[in-house]
């Protein structure tokens, strides 16, 4: 199997972690896209859920993106500025 064929097909090798490619979107005319059923289903996503959407930028254009739930961003948030803010308030 060639290097890329493996990144591929095996989304928890030790150079991707756990990420892999799941599904191929595009984008129509109105710039929406559609996540597909089955994504949404193992994701969990329902009509009317929030996600934030991150992005990384190289060479001054975005190349990632991410879409994180709204309350898992929440929890994050929390979590790494707590304890900043309890030292700060010290």
């Amino acid at each position: 199997m060639a290097k890329k064929d493996k990144l591929l097909n095996d989304p928890c090798d030790s150079l991707s972690g756990c990420c892999a490619i799941q599904s191929v979107v595009s984008v129509d005319e109105r710039g929406q896209m559609v996540l597909p059923k089955e994504i949404r289903e193992k994701a969990g996503i329902k009509p009317g859920d929030k996600f934030a959407l991150v992005t990384w930028e190289k060479d001054g254009r975005v190349c990632c993106m991410s879409l994180i739930r709204t309350e898992e961003l929440a929890g994050m948030v929390k979590n790494i500025l707590g304890p900043m803010m309890q030292e700060i308030t010290k």
